[in-house]
């Protein structure tokens, strides 16, 4: 199994556990973030950059995977994705360009991949 196929596994299996508690506020904040990332005022694609770039100043290296993922299948392309990482790391500081690492790396197996999975 690859890294996006075992991040994507792992989070979908925990989230049906997390949900099969029928915790209300939990259920709540998952629906509030779907949501959020919903077509509006603002396109789908302007939300996962948001997201992304949010995320590496974050350091939420999980965030960052599933922010890839969507922004990949939404139709970012390489060149939109690294002005991202810019601004992010512009924003976070050095302390981001750890996870700009593995974000690159996470990107380069979503284009490999061609992503199907996401």
């Amino acid at each position: 199994m690859n890294l996006i196929e075992e991040f994507n596994t792992y989070r979908s299996e925990m989230n049906e556990k997390i949900m099969a508690s029928d915790n209300k506020v939990i259920k709540r904040f998952f629906n509030l973030d779907t949501n959020t990332y919903a077509e509006g005022a603002i396109d789908v694609k302007s939300k996962e950059m948001i997201g992304l770039a949010c995320s590496m100043v974050l350091r939420c290296d999980d965030c960052i995977k599933y922010h890839l993922g969507k922004s990949y299948e939404a139709g970012l392309g390489k060149k939109e994705i690294f002005e991202v990482f810019s601004i992010a790391t512009v924003i976070g500081g050095s302390i981001v360009i750890p996870h700009l690492r593995r974000a690159v790396e996470y990107w380069e197996l979503l284009e490999k991949e061609g992503n199907k999975d996401v």
